[in-house]
């Protein structure tokens, strides 16, 4: 997969058609499921994997890549959800908590109703974890990233990442389970 995406990043800087669409299709959904699991906000998340890309086309000419395309892509995703969180919280805004989201076709109601639930108490499970331990989190589980990768990307240690990361598992079982008993 390495020796792909510095093929990509070759025919990327030299503006060959399609290279820029090639990352893109390969990247899209992955990043946009972690930010929406960072953020629990689709329409931001959304927002931030767009980004993302426009500032990465932009950057055709200076981007010099010493590790993974997909490392660079994940860290940009970070620092845009950061940069989302400091600003949310100078400029707090309203919340749509109450909007309903509706499923696509495909499943029965009954399945959809039962996914909804699920999805939901992980969602408000995940959003009670601190930042730095969603990102572990979502990281490994997500992005199937190696604790020295995620070490990488914070900027910490590995035995850092595997604390966060002992600590978030820890506590979604906690409260899941107390969820679950309710």
């Amino acid at each position: 997969m390495m020796i792909e995406d510095k093929l990509l990043i070759y025919r990327f800087k030299q503006n060959r058609d399609g290279a820029l669409r090639m990352i893109y299709d390969k990247y899209k959904v992955e990043l946009l499921k972690f930010a929406v699991i960072l953020t629990n906000d689709v329409n931001a998340s959304e927002d931030i994997v767009h980004n993302v890309f426009v500032r990465f086309a932009q950057s055709a000419e200076r981007i010099s890549l010493t590790g993974s395309l997909k490392s660079y892509l994940v860290t940009s995703v970070i620092n845009n959800v950061r940069n989302l969180h400091r600003n949310t919280s100078r400029h707090p805004e309203t919340s749509l908590d109450g909007a309903e989201l509706q499923p696509c076709s495909g499943r029965t109601p009954h399945q959809w109703a039962v996914l909804s639930e699920r999805l939901e108490l992980l969602g408000k499970a995940l959003s009670e974890l601190p930042f730095e331990q969603r990102e572990v989190v979502s990281l490994r589980m997500e992005m199937d990233m190696s604790f020295r990768q995620i070490a990488a990307v914070q900027k910490t240690s590995v035995n850092t990442v595997k604390g966060r990361y002992r600590y978030a598992i820890s506590k979604l079982k906690s409260l899941l389970k107390s969820e679950v008993e309710k």
